[in-house]
């Protein structure tokens, strides 16, 4: 079962793939976490080696183009079973409208990722 931890700003430093991607978090009182590798939690993008490449590439440049070196909400996930230890997450960024938009919903809407439960 998953055990939902806590919510945080955190300004995106580099978009690996389409579902994964590495954060400085905020946990406020001026304490930062830096570089900390995250997963896109319930959805899975096309790999950006392989035979997946093309539509690996497409997913992970669409991601950048939304959040890259932008601040995003996140809400933090451990799952033991994540297989790189990583923790999951549920990422949101504020649209040009002040509306907060699901990234990991908006990855899937768009054709870049699928929903997957592990």
């Amino acid at each position: 079962m998953e055990k939902v931890l806590y919510h945080y700003k955190a300004i995106v430093v580099e978009v690996y793939d389409g579902d994964t991607c590495t954060v400085d978090i905020d946990l406020g009182l001026h304490t930062w976490i830096k570089k900390e590798k995250i997963r896109l939690n319930r959805i899975n993008a096309p790999e950006i080696k392989g035979k997946e490449r093309s539509d690996g590439l497409k997913s992970r440049d669409f991601l950048r183009s939304i959040i890259s070196g932008k601040e995003v909400y996140i809400q933090t996930i451990k799952d033991k079973k994540e297989k790189f230890g990583r923790y999951l997450a549920e990422v949101w960024f504020e649209n040009n409208k002040g509306k907060f938009i699901n990234i990991n919903d908006k990855l899937v809407k768009e054709g870049f990722a699928v929903y997957k439960n592990y």
